[in-house]
C-alpha cells in the first residue's frame, strides 16, 4: 500500500528503510547533521510541510512531520516545490545537481554536502523504496 507524500508516515517509513540500509549506513558513516525538507506549496498542497529527520553516523535517529517551523534549529533547511520533490524521490533529479542548479534551495554550509555526495545518492535510494502516494 502506498504512502502519501509529504506525510509525518512517509518521513518516518524513509527513517526506517535509512537505518536498515548497509550502503546508507557505510556513505554517510561520517555525517552528521539534521535537516528540515520544505516541500512548498504547489497544486493541492496549500501549506510548506515540514518534514524532519537527524542523521547521525549513517543512521537516522529521528524523523516527523513538524507543524511549527520554530520547534527546532536544524543544521540545514533544503526547500523545493512538490514536483522537484518528486523528481528527486523518483531519481529524475539528482539532489547535488539540483542544489547546485537551485532548483533545490539549500541553507546550510554547501561545502559540508558536498564531501558525502554517494550518502545522499543513498538516501535518495532508500527513498525509491518506499511505495509513495504524491498529492496532485
Amino acid at each position: 500500500m502506498a504512502i502519501k507524500f509529504p506525510t509525518d508516515e512517509w518521513v518516518k517509513a524513509l527513517c526506517e528503510e535509512l537505518n536498515k540500509s548497509e550502503p546508507y549506513a557505510q556513505a554517510a558513516a561520517t555525517w552528521e547533521g539534521d535537516f528540515y525538507f520544505i516541500v512548498e506549496p504547489e497544486g493541492s498542497l496549500t501549506e510548506p510541510v515540514y518534514l524532519y529527520m537527524d542523521l547521525w553516523h549513517g543512521k537516522c535517529r529521528s524523523a516527523g512531520r513538524v507543524a511549527n517551523p520554530d520547534e527546532k534549529k536544524p543544521e540545514f533547511v533544503i526547500s523545493a516545490t512538490l514536483g522537484t520533490w518528486r523528481k528527486v524521490i523518483e531519481k529524475q533529479l539528482d539532489p547535488i545537481k539540483g542544489m547546485m542548479t537551485r532548483k533545490l534551495k539549500l541553507k546550510g554550509n554547501m561545502m559540508k554536502i558536498m564531501k558525502v555526495p554517494k550518502a545522499a545518492a543513498e538516501l535518495v535510494n532508500c527513498c525509491t523504496l518506499i511505495p509513495t502516494e504524491f498529492p496532485g
